[in-house]
């Protein structure tokens, strides 16, 4: 997953070297008076300097680890149905050594769990129950691991934002002293559009970022809470009946 991501940010750090390329070729080709396309590539872009590309990257490395999240952090590999169906037939049939077989070789969050908790059928229901419980914690925090760097990216891009928010305005206060305190507006223009456009790209990247990280906790919980339930039915059957009086 890691090189995915690294790979995706360094096409994109590319795609966006040859489009400023482009835009100022075009520019240079039409003497000076640039096309609707490249004035919003220099606005929205070449404006924020470093800082606006480095959260552009930033925000094509968080899509993919976003779009990697969704495919991978669902039911049908958490708590696939087929699954669960075929622990129950045989738990039901007591084919108790064939669910541990089974559930040892399945990648799925309630296999692992019920394998476990059946490693320790040996030593009592109750121990059962806490090998269920510390296998199920296990998984989730695994997860929340996964999800936790677009919890970061999502509070770093503001920060970066900022830096080149006040990055910009340092340079249009410069401006103003160079000028002896009358500018024009043209002198001014770089500063403010770095405070601007890394503004902008800071908000962009982590409204989505923290947005999906919600989203995604949401769903592991919800989906750890469905195993452990589910585990716990599953072991029913070895919970020792109530002694009579």
């Amino acid at each position: 997953m890691r090189r995915r991501i690294l790979l995706s940010a360094l096409l994109t750090a590319g795609v966006l070297l040859c489009l400023t390329g482009l835009a100022m070729a075009q520019e240079g080709d039409r003497g000076g008076e640039p096309d609707v396309k490249t004035k919003y590539l220099e606005w929205f872009i070449i404006r924020g300097g470093f800082i606006a590309w480095l959260l552009i990257v930033i925000n094509f490395a968080s899509w993919a680890l976003m779009i990697a999240h969704f495919f991978g952090i669902r039911r049908t590999t958490i708590l696939p149905e087929v699954i669960r169906s075929q622990i129950s037939e045989m738990i039901q049939a007591k084919r108790f050594k064939e669910v541990i077989e089974y559930t040892a070789g399945e990648p799925s969050d309630l296999s692992y769990v019920i394998h476990h908790a059946l490693a320790e059928a040996g030593h009592g229901y109750a121990a059962m129950e806490r090998a269920m419980e510390e296998a199920s914690e296990e998984r989730t925090t695994t997860l929340l691991r996964k999800i936790e760097l677009l919890n970061v990216v999502g509070n770093v891009a503001p920060m970066l934002g900022l830096l080149g928010t006040v990055y910009g305005m340092i340079k249009v206060f410069s401006g103003i002293v160079q000028a002896g305190g009358m500018p024009q507006p043209e002198q001014l223009a770089e500063g403010v559009g770095i405070a601007l456009v890394t503004t902008f790209w800071g908000l962009i990247v982590a409204i989505p970022a923290l947005a999906v990280y919600a989203f995604m906790r949401n769903r592991i919980d919800g989906l750890s809470s469905e195993v452990v339930m589910v585990s716990q039915g599953s072991i029913s059957t070895f919970r020792p009946a109530p002694k009579k009086d």
